[in-house]
């Protein structure tokens, strides 16, 4: 991101679509456009102010197309990069590249989904790979499961330890409204719950639902004149590193270790500066990773960081306070809802769930099967 500015770009609108299981018939595209609506109403702006247009989705190969014309736009500038549910983190970095140039003023960066009503299989086709195709691995919780037992093997991370991030996402969707799941969750439940691939049960992988939902940006002198508190872009990074799992790296090191320095050095901050940590917890073994590589603690200390209830509701390290995709929603490609929750826990609008003197955030997106990281560092006004 060399040459695009701390602050140049700010997020003043954010809305989910209907979540859940959604009414029959109603598409993707019809999921965008309702989130659209109702997060350019969060920011007062009007869908004639939107030249900018950034969307991707598993059901759609060009929902850029799909999407204007059933807006009834023409942008100026569009992007429909798509690297899996890491992309909308890479579309607010290349909105705020594109808000600082001036290829556009005002950018909509928009998801849908609608995996849990037509089934998995019709949402998302897996391509062959001769590698590890013939050997029948269930995709994607085989190859997170590997991360797994990896760092189980290498660092006496256990069952135990990944269950407490599945509790603890739980304990954070009790508070909000919204959430698909509404039962409290015991570590005893998640590790006595039907078998996925070893070492998780149902209750370490991410939920099946529908959603969808939108994120409008803007450049800073306008965002000014809105109606909601403008929530600043301070830092973004991004990293690839493998699109199969046989030919990840390393199974216990992820692309969020050059996301997240990237990310760092553009927002001038590191991670004792954060307030609020909203990662893509796809399984428990996301989380655990990800606040090793994003600084939180050394490389292997994940799992006893999250056994204490550090990272529940009453914990100093407030992490995934909407529930995450273990309880929240998790319409196939999760990272919008990172931003979403980033963004209002910084406007103070989160209720029972609110994280007291929250001014900075992180939002960290993850592609594939540990295959693309992107990281993106959000914070108020008195950070600038």
């Amino acid at each position: 991101m060399d040459g695009v500015q701390r602050g140049s770009a700010a997020i003043v609108g954010v809305a989910e679509s209907d979540l859940g299981a959604v009414a029959s018939e109603m598409s993707p595209i019809d999921l965008m456009a309702q989130g659209i609506h109702r997060a350019l109403a969060d920011s007062g702006l009007g869908l004639r102010d939107v030249d900018g247009l950034l969307c991707a989705t598993a059901q759609s190969r060009t929902s850029g197309l799909a999407l204007a014309e059933y807006l009834g736009i023409s942008p100026a500038f569009i992007d429909t990069t798509i690297l899996g549910g890491s992309s909308f983190m890479f579309h607010v970095s290349h909105a705020q590249a594109a808000l600082q140039l001036g290829l556009c003023k005002v950018a909509v960066i928009a998801y849908g989904s609608t995996q849990r009503t037509i089934g998995r299989r019709h949402a998302s086709v897996r391509e062959y790979n001769p590698y590890e195709t013939p050997f029948r691995p269930f995709l994607p919780s085989t190859a997170y499961a590997l991360a797994a037992s990896r760092h189980m093997h290498q660092f006496g991370t256990t069952r135990e330890q990944l269950a407490a991030v599945a509790v603890a996402a739980r304990d954070w969707a009790l508070l909000n409204p919204v959430a698909w799941e509404k039962k409290p969750l015991t570590a005893a439940e998640v590790l006595s719950a039907r078998m996925i691939s070893y070492p998780f049960t149902v209750r370490d992988c991410c939920l099946v639902t529908d959603g969808g939902g939108a994120v409008i940006m803007t450049t800073p002198e306008r965002a000014r004149s809105l109606k909601k508190p403008p929530v600043y872009v301070l830092g973004c990074g991004q990293a690839i590193t493998h699109a199969n799992i046989s030919s990840m790296p390393d199974l216990t090191v992820t692309g969020a270790l050059q996301s997240g320095r990237a990310a760092y050095a553009m927002a001038g901050l590191g991670p004792t500066d954060i307030d609020v940590v909203e990662l893509y917890d796809a399984f428990t073994i996301n989380t655990i990773l990800f606040l090793e590589d994003l600084g939180f603690c050394q490389k292997g200390e994940g799992g006893s960081l999250v056994a204490d209830g550090r990272i529940a509701p009453k914990g100093d390290l407030p992490v995934n306070t909407n529930g995450g995709g273990l309880s929240y929603c998790h319409p196939g490609m999760y990272g919008l809802f990172l931003l979403i929750e980033a963004t209002r826990q910084l406007r103070q609008e989160c209720g029972a769930r609110q994280v007291a003197d929250c001014e900075t955030a992180i939002a960290h997106g993850n592609g594939g099967v540990l295959s693309s990281q992107s990281t993106v560092i959000l914070g108020t006004r008195a950070t600038l």
